[in-house]
């Protein structure tokens, strides 16, 4: 039996342990397997613990993080980010607004209205031709920046491939179905910060958000917290529940992308960050990291042997990942 890490309004989130599809025999295996396909499919949503990056290299990540975004702003202007087909490099605050909407101009309302408040910094894969990382120069505390990332990188490349072939065993086909999909690793490990803010903020404008609802657009997303709290998960009845944080601990969960590619038999599920939970005067800054995980940009996607009995009932197109990724990407900058 899972523990929930979450379980509130009929939005039940549970807590897996990797470990055991990782190391188990073949019965563990299967079972753990089959958790969280279950999880992807109910909630959209699982916590993992005891996975192969360890504790000690993700809190030295999340440091090194930290010592960027205390760069001078022109600092880290000088590795902004530029178009949504590289999807590399610095955002300040207020420049993206996630959101389900796709209309620019209504996006552009909305980011007027109540700008999200945090920066990020975007990292792909180091040899796409065309889209180098604009790493920041390494001086003083940022020494070993680019090291430290694209180690952290790999490592949740390689993850990615491991939840995928649990997917695939939970789904009864071959362990190895998605592994050509999704080698290449165009992925995007984001660094993110949510600067301390006052609490009054959010009570002045009541629309106020750190990261405006929304559902993420890939395969899945790896997501790393620091304790201070505010993502929030859409129930089943259609109340906006918190994530708490869990120590050493993954939160995973399924994009529009997997959705699709599963014939909907898997949920892409809506979250935000918001005010967190705790009543401060002023919030402290929060720290987290999403490595977003995508099917390799030449790979064609249409539905998953097993998810349909005939044609008839594939409920989309096929279509081609990379192309799918920009357009969504696009309407959000």
């Amino acid at each position: 039996m899972q523990k929930a890490a979450v379980s509130e309004d009929g939005l039940v989130i549970p807590l897996i342990d990797f470990s055991r599809f990782l190391e188990g025999d073949e019965t563990l295996k299967l079972e753990t397997a089959k958790a969280i396909l279950h999880g992807f499919q109910t909630a959209g949503f699982i916590y993992l613990k005891n996975i192969p990056i360890q504790p000690n290299f993700r809190e030295h990540v999340f440091n090194t993080s930290a010592k960027f975004f205390k760069l001078p702003k022109e600092k880290k202007l000088e590795v902004g980010w530029t178009t949504p087909e590289a999807n590399r490099g610095y955002s300040a605050p207020g420049r993206e607004k996630v959101t389900q909407l796709t209309d620019p101009a209504e996006v552009e309302k909305i980011r007027s209205a109540a700008p999200d408040i945090k920066e990020s910094y975007e990292i792909g894969r180091e040899d796409e031709p065309g889209h180098p990382n604009p790493w920041p120069v390494e001086q003083d505390e940022l020494l070993g920046f680019k090291s430290t990332m694209t180690n952290f990188f790999d490592q949740c490349k390689a993850l990615h491939v491991e939840v995928m072939r649990a997917i695939a065993v939970g789904m009864g086909i071959d362990a190895n179905y998605f592994d050509s999909f999704v080698d290449v690793g165009d992925n995007t490990l984001r660094l993110l910060h949510y600067p301390a803010v006052k609490s009054e903020v959010f009570k002045i404008n009541p629309g106020q958000v750190r990261a405006g609802e929304h559902t993420d657009y890939g395969s899945i997303t790896l997501l790393f917290q620091d304790s201070r709290g505010g993502l929030q998960v859409k129930s089943p009845n259609g109340q906006f529940i918190d994530a708490t944080p869990i120590e050493n601990t993954v939160v995973v969960n399924a994009g529009d992308l997997l959705a699709r590619w599963s014939n909907d038999t898997i949920k892409s599920t809506v979250h935000r960050v918001v005010e967190p939970p705790k009543a401060d005067e002023v919030h402290p800054p929060r720290y987290s990291i999403a490595y977003f995980c995508n099917p390799n940009n030449k790979s064609y996607i249409e539905a998953i042997p097993g998810t349909y009995a005939a044609e008839s009932e594939k409920k989309y197109e096929g279509i081609n990942s990379g192309q799918y990724l920009v357009q969504r990407l696009a309407a959000t900058y």
